[in-house]
């Protein structure tokens, strides 16, 4: 679990990163920074159009591979390069929100039938991780707002990992996480806090 001030220091820092990558500038750890944050965690960042709340670029590594800060780098450097969108330019910066979701470890969901794995997730807070073959699509809980029904939420993962079979997710490996997110309420603005297990319900911090 990430304090509220841990997760200011993960935002401020993704936003000084984006900042110092878009501008051509080398991009360093910071001098002083937390143990925990030496852990190796997933995360993703997430940037939105500000006020529309529109994406922007989301990039992450899912899996707990690298020391947290630096898989805050990484994912902060690679969202401003998101392939869905243009580059980010400097001028974007001050009309964009800076988002931090630290994930815990994905869990493999067993089930044996459709019916078992729908049970199993939990919609607002479960994180999702489709795989079949070369194939893989991963959905934050913060997707659920947008689609907040089970089946509509798999299909369109289906579509997310490059499956066009609406249906595969019946049979394919399905992995959940939760996250802990930290977002600027507006550009440069109070960070707000997402606590693991009250996923929707924001903090200031």
């Amino acid at each position: 679990m990430l304090t509220k001030g841990e997760g200011k220091f993960l935002v401020r820092f993704a936003r000084e990163t984006i900042e110092k990558f878009v501008r051509g500038e080398k991009v360093y750890l910071p001098n002083v920074y937390p143990e925990k944050f030496k852990e190796p965690r997933g995360v993703f960042v997430t940037l939105e159009k500000y006020p529309s709340g529109e994406l922007r670029g989301c990039i992450g590594l899912p899996y707990p591979e690298k020391p947290l800060i630096e898989a805050v780098r990484e994912a902060a450097c690679s969202a401003t390069q998101d392939p869905r969108f243009p580059p980010l330019s400097e001028g974007e910066l001050d009309k964009i929100t800076v988002e931090v979701s630290v994930l815990t470890k994905p869990e493999k969901i067993e089930f044996k039938s459709p019916e078992e794995l729908l049970e199993k997730i939990t919609p607002g807070k479960d994180g999702l991780i489709l795989k079949r073959g070369w194939n893989s699509g991963l959905f934050l809980p913060q997707v659920w707002k947008q689609l907040p029904d089970k089946v509509q939420f798999l299909e369109n993962l289906c579509y997310k990992a490059g499956i066009w079979d609406k249906d595969a997710w019946k049979n394919a490996e399905i992995y959940k996480f939760r996250v802990e997110a930290f977002k600027e309420k507006e550009p440069y603005g109070v960070i707000e806090y997402m606590p693991l297990q009250t996923q929707g319900k924001r903090d200031s911090v």
